[in-house]
């Protein structure tokens, strides 16, 4: 193509300007890339635009400078996305997990371990046991503790505190078991040397661990393993600071040559027996071991359903936050942090996981409540209200007042104080008038027959709302809430009928209290902090346990 033809002699040529700008990044940050800006003017100003097809000629060169702004314009575009997403994902954190505050926190304690360790603890199924159990459920919540003056023991020592212990384990146990028909979950522990293998019932609710024992054993249940034969010397003698803690000064008898205890649980059943003292054995999932010495129950009486016979379980797993429970006795020894989780899954099959130190339990995404102190070293805990879907639940007589929550992985049902369950069965029987009850079912105290064939709880839950447990505000503005869905309190029975899952209280004699129990702690991670004296939960699906460390955007 010929270039235009010069201009007539004698006419003015409009003297044309250019100008571009060349940003170049810092050295220190290559990644942000250079910057090209051009424009030209003249000195013309009534020169008319150059037409389209002047592509050749010097005017053409204003359009490299609108091309230019435009790329410009979309880095601020994408910067400012980015700077937004960023921005979200900081107030998803800030809003869903009340850790955020700990973040400072946190390289600082994983400065203060010189070896993290992981182990893990299997939940099993336990076999069904009866009518019994699966109308008023298994409840091993130490409701009292007896000695031989009667009086109701109180705590006299604290754990000591190991945050900078050397080693800083976690112990990862697989749990099996089911709500229905079998009524509990238990995990697997080895105690002595060489070790041998017993099954323990997990219960959040109770101080002490202890397994049957041929001490010799007066009223034992035919177990899975053969009792364990104590030695003399392994017994322990009531001097000692865990016999003080578990029998109270009071009680304190210095001729005796051993300790003596005798729990009662809510459900009527009850163990007696001594303190011993032995090993027991972790394994880590890294392949380290753990060796503890590890004070426990060695129970040679029991009465009620402790006597079921045959027994699936050799005994209790007593992880309340007393200084002789198993958590407590590993963070005094500096083998863990004095934290511990458990997740039960809702498959059909049942059991789940716990966890025993922090390396599984989640920084982020966490819902939290505050521990409440009490004298019987139960997980208490304190709920604004509760509804039954968007329906308050309260006490008329103490409307707007809170209510006593306990977290026990002891108890297969969950149970709730006289008036608000009574109000919860009016709310249930208005918003699903198609169940009629069925007495002749004996399940559960409350079983509804559906006008339609009823196989799982997936044919039924739309006709269910949640119940949910407020606990207040986070960061001012979202409530802390345990939600219990219509899976995680209602039953399917043989008779194809639907059980209510939640009980009255007062069936225990906890007619004011409400008591979280296996069949509402399913599909949710659970951590208990004693440390930080605080209880959070999360949903989960309960397959597969994962460590979390660090903070969110590096995860």
């Amino acid at each position: 193509m010929a270039p235009p033809p010069p201009p007539p002699a004698g006419e003015h040529q409009p003297q044309l300007h250019g100008v571009v700008i060349i940003t170049l990044p810092p050295p220190d940050q290559p990644s942000k890339g250079k910057t090209i800006t051009a424009f030209t003017y003249s000195d013309d100003p009534a020169a008319p635009p150059p037409p389209q097809g002047l592509v050749m000629g010097y005017p053409a060169a204003a359009e490299p400078r609108r091309r230019s702004r435009r790329a410009l314009s979309a880095r601020r575009v994408a910067a400012m996305v980015l700077v937004l997403g960023a921005l979200a994902v900081a107030a998803y954190y800030c809003f869903y997990s009340d850790m955020a505050v700990q973040f400072l926190g946190v390289e600082q304690e994983e400065a203060q371990r010189n070896e993290t360790r992981s182990f893990l603890l299997p939940l099993y199924p336990k076999a069904g046991q009866g009518r019994a159990l699966r109308e008023f459920g298994d409840v091993k919540l130490a409701a009292k503790r007896v000695d031989d003056g009667g009086v109701k023991a109180t705590n006299k020592m604290e754990v000591r505190r190991v945050a900078a212990a050397g080693t800083n384990s976690t112990a990862l146990l697989p749990i099996k078991g089911n709500v229905f028909p079998d009524g509990q979950y238990y995990t697997s522990i080895f105690v002595g040397n060489p070790p041998r293998p017993y099954f323990l019932d997990v219960d959040t609710g109770s101080d002490l661990t202890w397994i049957q024992c041929d001490a010799p054993c007066t009223n034992c249940a035919k177990g899975p393993h053969a009792l364990y034969k104590p030695t003399k010397e392994k017994i322990v003698p009531p001097r000692d600071l865990l016999c003080q803690e578990l029998q109270g000064e009071q009680n304190y008898c210095e001729t005796c040559k051993q300790c003596d205890y005798e729990i009662e649980y809510a459900d009527q059943s009850s163990s007696m027996g001594v303190l011993a003292r032995d090993d027991m054995h972790l394994i880590a999932t890294n392949g380290g071991r753990e060796k503890l010495d590890f004070v426990f129950g060695c129970a040679y009486d029991q009465q009620g359903q402790l006597l079921s016979s045959p027994a699936k379980t050799d005994g209790i797993l007593g992880l309340s936050s007393a200084a002789i429970s198993l958590p407590s006795q590993l963070a005094s020894h500096g083998i863990i942090s004095n934290i511990f989780g458990h997740c039960i899954t809702r498959e059909r099959g049942g059991g789940g996981y716990m966890f025993l130190g922090d390396d599984y339990a989640p920084r982020w995404g966490m819902t939290w409540t505050s521990i409440r102190s009490g004298p019987d070293n139960l997980y208490h805990t304190e709920a604004n209200n509760v509804k039954y879907g968007d329906q308050q639940l309260g006490v008329r007589e103490k409307a707007g007042s809170s209510v006593q929550v306990i977290f026990d992985s002891g108890s297969s049902y969950t149970y709730l104080p006289n008036e608000i369950y009574e109000n919860l069965i009016a709310a249930i029987k208005y918003a699903s008038p198609g169940f009629v009850q069925d007495s002749s079912d004996r399940t559960l105290p409350l079983c509804w027959k559906a006008d339609f064939p009823v196989r799982y709880l997936e044919d039924v839950k739309q006709f269910f709302k949640p119940l949910n447990l407020h606990f207040g505000k986070k960061w001012l503005l979202m409530s802390k809430t345990f939600t219990i869905s219509p899976e995680d309190y209602l039953i399917v029975s043989d008779k194809g009928n639907v059980c209510l899952g939640l009980l009255n209280g007062t069936e225990i004699n906890h007619g004011s209290t409400i008591i979280v129990g296996d069949v509402s702690l399913r599909g949710k991670l659970v951590v208990y902090d004693n440390q930080r004296r605080q209880i959070g939960w999360a949903n989960s699906d309960c397959t597969k346990p994962q460590t979390q460390k660090g903070f969110p955007f590096f995860l």
